[in-house]
């Protein structure tokens, strides 16, 4: 999941570079959800495995 993450930040900094305003605004906001589910989920994960 940080994979993909960074994977659409590296693409919105190239496209923003480029002039693409709307691919580089929308692949930062996939960048951000991405980043953010991954976090949540990378949190669980280790609350879940402390109580088990």
């Amino acid at each position: 999941m940080f994979r993909w993450a960074i994977i659409f930040a590296v693409i919105a900094l190239i496209a923003s570079l480029l002039g693409f305003g709307g691919v580089a605004g929308l692949s930062k906001d996939f960048a951000i959800i991405l980043l953010v589910i991954a976090v949540i989920l990378a949190i669980v994960g280790f609350i879940s495995r402390g109580k088990v």
